[in-house]
C-alpha cells in the first residue's frame, strides 16, 4: 500500500463555503479541519469566484471573458480576468496570513480539463469540447497554470504539503456523450476512457503534487481516475451503487475522499460524527479490507461543496467530519 500524503483519520472539505467573507471562511476551515485544511472558495461573490471562472483564471496564454453570462475564450485579457485574479489573490493572502506556521497537508482546488472543456465556449460558438485540438491546448494551458499555482501556494505556506483537487463534475457526461450542444437538440461526441485519462494525466504529471480527482456525480469513472495516476478520488458515497470498481480501486492503492455526510441539513438534528464514521466503516467492512487500512487510505468529507448550506450547519458539519475521522482512527 502506498504512503498517503495525509495523516491517519483526517477530514477535509470539498472547497466551497457560503457567504462572501473570505477571512471568516478560511478561519472556519483552519479551525474545524486541522488535519487537512483547504483553500476556501466563495462562489456567492459572483463571476470570477464561480468554479469555471476561477479555474479558467489559471489558464496560461488562453484568456477568457464573460459573454451573455457564460465564460468564453477571449482574444486578450480584460476586466473579467482581472477581477478573477484579484479575488484569487485576496483568498491566497488570507490563506498566507492565517496558515502562518502551519505544517501538514493543505488542499487547493480547480476544475479539471474535461469540466472546463464542457463549460467554456469557443469564440466561434460551441463548447471547447467539440474540438479535440482545443481540448489539448486547454489541457496544456491548465497544466502549466496549476503548476505555477501549486508552486505559489508552496512558497506562501512553506510547511505545507500541497495537494491539488481537480473538480470534474462533468466527467461522466463527457464520457457518455451527454453534454448538450448550444441548441440543446444534440450532444457532443463521447470521449473514450483512455483519452479522458490521458488529458487528466497531463495535469497530474505537470503539477508536482498529489492530485485528487473529485466528482460528486453518479457513475464516477474510477478506472479513468486510476489511469490518470491520481493519488485519490473524492466521491459522494450515497451515489455509489456498484461496489466492485470501488473495491478494485482501493485494492490498487487509490486514496478515497469519502463524501459521507450530506452537504445540506437533513432535519433539526446537527450532523452526527458517530453516524458518519459508521457509514464509512460499514462500507469498508462490506468491501472486506483490513480495519487498519481504513484511517490511512480514507479521508472523511461532506458529500459535496457547501456553498448552499446554512453557515451554522457548515461549522457543525466540518466539526462532525473531523470527529468522525478520529473515530475511524480509534477502531
Amino acid at each position: 500500500m502506498p504512503d498517503f500524503p495525509w495523516g491517519p483519520g483526517v477530514a477535509t472539505g470539498i472547497g466551497s463555503l457560503p457567504g462572501a467573507d473570505i477571512a471568516e471562511a478560511q478561519r472556519i476551515v483552519l479551525g474545524e479541519l486541522p488535519g487537512l485544511p483547504h483553500l476556501a472558495e466563495l462562489p456567492a461573490r459572483g463571476p470570477g469566484s464561480d468554479m469555471i471562472g476561477r479555474s479558467a483564471g489559471f489558464l496560461v496564454e488562453l484568456p477568457v471573458q464573460l459573454y451573455a453570462g457564460r465564460w468564453q475564450i477571449a482574444a486578450r485579457p480584460g476586466q473579467d480576468l482581472r477581477r478573477t485574479a484579484d479575488l484569487l489573490e485576496r483568498d491566497l493572502d488570507q490563506l498566507t496570513e492565517q496558515a502562518d506556521g502551519y505544517a501538514g497537508p493543505l488542499k487547493i482546488q480547480a476544475a479539471g480539463p474535461w469540466t472546463l472543456a464542457a463549460s467554456l465556449d469557443l469564440p466561434i460558438g460551441g463548447r471547447m469540447l467539440r474540438d479535440p485540438g482545443a481540448v489539448r491546448d486547454l489541457t496544456d494551458s491548465l497544466a502549466e497554470g496549476l503548476r505555477r499555482h501549486v508552486a505559489d501556494v508552496r512558497k506562501r505556506v512553506p510547511g505545507a504539503t500541497v495537494l491539488l483537487q481537480l473538480d470534474e463534475p462533468s466527467l461522466p457526461t463527457v464520457l457518455a456523450g451527454r453534454v448538450p450542444t448550444e441548441s440543446g437538440l444534440s450532444a457532443y461526441r463521447e470521449v473514450d476512457g483512455p483519452d479522458a485519462a490521458s488529458r487528466l494525466r497531463t495535469v497530474v504529471e505537470a503539477v508536482d503534487a498529489p492530485v485528487i480527482v473529485h466528482c460528486c456525480a453518479p457513475q464516477v469513472p474510477l478506472q479513468v481516475v486510476r489511469d490518470a495516476r491520481a493519488a485519490a478520488v473524492a466521491l459522494d458515497l450515497s451515489l455509489v451503487k456498484d461496489l466492485d470498481p470501488l473495491g478494485e480501486a482501493i485494492e490498487a492503492g487509490l486514496g478515497i475522499f469519502a463524501g459521507a455526510a450530506p452537504a445540506l441539513p437533513t432535519g433539526a438534528r446537527p450532523p452526527d460524527s458517530k453516524q458518519i464514521a459508521e457509514r464509512v466503516g460499514t462500507l469498508w467492512r462490506r468491501l472486506g479490507f483490513p480495519a487498519a487500512r481504513l484511517p490511512e487510505q480514507v479521508v472523511i468529507t461532506p458529500a459535496c461543496g457547501l456553498a448552499g448550506a446554512p453557515p451554522a450547519h457548515v461549522r457543525a458539519l466540518l466539526k462532525a467530519c473531523t470527529e468522525a475521522g478520529r473515530r475511524i482512527a480509534e477502531v
